[in-house]
């Protein structure tokens, strides 16, 4: 399912094209296109839909949608769980660190019997 979800202005890049923006979804954080409302300003409401604010929202209904939209776990289902996907982040990080690993030391031990061999 796509939402069109509430969120929070946290921070804009005036100097990205198209302007974009730091949301803020009751917790997960995401970059939208703010290029239909350029005149937004930090700390201020939005509905985000497939990555573009669409309008402006009041505080007291953005939050009330967040809870709403938390209790029947829609923003699970579109954001997934923050925390496991940090954590799962990490996992691909280690996973691929520990494979490049290997192959730097190789790629030393071969040139150090490479020049042992001059």
């Amino acid at each position: 399912m796509c939402l069109a979800v509430p969120g929070k202005v946290v921070s804009i890049d005036h100097r990205a094209d198209p302007l974009t923006g730091l949301i803020d979804f009751g917790g997960v954080r995401k970059q939208a296109c703010l290029e239909y409302l350029p005149d937004l300003r930090v700390g201020e409401y939005v509905i985000v839909h497939v990555g573009f604010a669409l309008q402006r929202l009041d505080e007291e209904s953005a939050r009330a949608s967040l809870e709403l939209f938390e209790q029947l776990g829609l923003l699970e289902e579109e954001f997934g769980d923050p925390w496991a996907q940090a954590a799962q982040q990490a996992e691909d990080t280690e996973r691929q660190a520990e494979a490049t690993a290997p192959r730097a030391a190789d790629a030393v031990a071969a040139e150090r019997s490479g020049s042992e061999a001059r």
